[in-house]
């Protein structure tokens, strides 16, 4: 019996890893093949929370894990680039998404799982080619996840035989509360609503559980997979919490209600397994899925309801700044062309803006070595990619109108610096990780050395702010100002070179100090080049 029992670990826990192994190739097949812009798509495409719902949708069925767009979902909210509303619409349609797993394992083509193994293997290893490669990893995956779900089947079929499991399963037949904590606990450990929705089809094709217990671990399942996102927002800003919040909330919810109508249920999800005539795992299938859109479409009229309880459950102040563009309407491109280059200029200001922010961030994370200030810099740079995005793709727009002489001069000058601004926020994206490379290899610079640094910064923090005030006002002698402070700017960085050399040749600094010193030195330069193209634009220089 001893034997029987490690058989039936082995088999279980190896099947299991298969399986899950099996997800992950097909969620990164799907997601390679789906052009990896998964984030941009949550980004783009969540205007109101029904296109929420739909992005949410999409991209769960692309990387295979609710818990993964909800991790996204979260780190966008934190981030200032979808508010609390559009994310409980993502999060919504994350959950619909997670059921196309269960339908895939629902068409039951396990006898052909070690040929589409042996088929993707040799489109991944044998074929040069990356559609080819993707298209592989999708085969691959889903013969491993038929593969993992025939083991794991395998090993749970002689637990039928022990009095122990019929009584588990006869106690969450007739206490489904019990069902919805097995659920839930299976899943917090796997980590996967997927594997344990496979594992519960494996359970019910093997006649181990009846759909009366089964249901409500199915319900449990869906509480489980949001331990993921609560783990993913500690620490993160109180919109980032409360979207979590909301994630543990509608899946409670959900599954309150379907608990209290868990025999009509029964009843209704038996009626279409015997008019569809659908095997045990495609009816399980079926009762994920209708189970998460009737969530859905029960919820979704509540979503203010939803954000005012977790706003309430969640107190304290949202720090999260608006990091998403607002002043680029459309409709004044045809309309109003001028009023249009306006909008665009404010856009770049604002961006200009949180260019100077991250500096200062950087500047206080190479003084303090404290996380928050690398955190809210990166922050920084990414909202300055997603402001480079959207402002040039509406001032390329803007250029198919009638635009005067002057228009457009002024929309070239706009779209140069755009692109100063965002090679800024490279360049202290540098600096920070610089700095992290500094912290994890415990490389020490001299306190000369920092407050070298320290000085030539706040100069580059000055030159790029009278870079931005000489583009709001057109102020030429602010654009003379600033050229002539990058004119210092590389005096300071060929004389703090030299200074290097000294204390190198004395031995009071090591090389790798040096590196790290020179690299800081030669992007904190580069940025008052920047400063400079944009100060030669208002001066109408070349």
């Amino acid at each position: 019996m001893e034997l029987d029992v490690q058989k039936i670990i082995f088999e279980f826990i190896g099947g299991l890893g298969i399986f899950l192994y099996g997800i992950k190739t097909m969620g990164d097949g799907l997601q390679k093949s789906a052009g990896d812009r998964l984030r941009e798509i949550l980004d783009r495409f969540t205007t109101n929370p029904f296109m929420g719902v739909l992005a949410g949708m999409i991209v769960t069925m692309l990387i295979q894990s609710s818990s993964a767009t909800t991790v996204i979902t979260v780190g966008l909210v934190s981030a200032g680039f979808m508010t609390l509303r559009q994310a409980i619409g993502v999060i919504m349609g994350a959950n619909i998404g997670t059921t196309f797993t269960a339908f895939i394992i629902g068409l039951n083509v396990g006898e052909y799982s070690l040929p589409m193994i042996a088929v993707g293997v040799i489109l991944l290893i044998f074929v040069k080619n990356a559609k080819a490669n993707n298209i592989g990893s999708i085969i691959f995956g889903l013969g491993a996840l038929f593969f993992g779900l025939g083991l794991m089947s395998g090993a749970m079929k002689p637990l039928s035989g022990l009095q122990s499991f019929s009584d588990l399963t006869l106690s969450m037949s007739e206490n489904p509360v019990l069902g919805v904590l097995v659920g839930t606990v299976l899943t917090v450990i796997v980590q996967s609503s997927s594997a344990t929705i496979g594992i519960l089809q494996g359970l019910y094709a093997g006649d181990l559980v009846d759909l009366q217990a089964a249901l409500p671990i199915l319900f449990g399942d869906n509480i489980g997979t949001t331990i993921t996102a609560v783990l993913a927002s500690i620490g993160a800003t109180v919109a980032a919490k409360r979207a979590a919040a909301v994630h543990v909330l509608f899946n409670l919810i959900g599954a309150t209600i379907f608990l209290i109508l868990l025999k009509p249920f029964t009843l209704f999800v038996e009626y279409i397994e015997s008019s569809l005539s659908l095997n045990p795992e495609m009816t399980i299938a079926f009762g994920h899925g209708i189970f998460n859109i009737s969530n859905t479409i029960i919820q979704f009229p509540f979503i203010a309801v939803l954000a005012y309880i977790v706003t309430k459950l969640v107190p304290g102040e949202d720090t999260v700044k608006d990091y998403k563009a607002k002043n680029l309407d459309p409709v004044f491109i045809e309309q109003s062309p001028s009023i249009a280059l306006g909008q665009a200029k404010e856009e770049v200001l604002r961006m200009g803006q949180f260019a100077i922010n991250g500096l200062e961030d950087t500047n206080k994370f190479l003084k303090t070595g404290e996380q928050k200030y690398s955190d809210s810099a990166y922050q920084l740079e990414d909202a300055i990619n997603h402001f480079d995005r959207n402002i040039t793709d509406y001032l390329v727009s803007l250029s198919r109108s009638s635009l005067s002489n002057h228009e457009s001069e002024e929309h070239t000058i706009l779209m140069d610096t755009i692109r100063d601004i965002e090679r800024i926020g490279d360049h202290f994206e540098n600096i920070i990780e610089l700095m992290d490379y500094k912290k994890a290899n415990k490389v020490s610079i001299t306190d000369t050395a920092m407050d070298d640094l320290d000085e030539m910064f706040k100069l580059t923090i000055s030159t790029v702010t009278e870079a931005i005030e000489a583009l709001d006002h057109g102020d030429k002698e602010a654009a003379t100002h600033v050229v002539q402070k990058e004119e210092l700017i590389d005096k300071m960085e060929r004389k703090l070179r030299k200074q290097h050399i000294i204390r190198l040749s004395e031995g009071i600094c090591s090389g790798q100090a040096g590196i790290v010193y020179v690299d800081i030195l030669s992007n904190l330069e580069r940025i008052g080049d920047h400063a400079v193209n944009i100060a030669e634009a208002v001066l109408g220089e070349e």
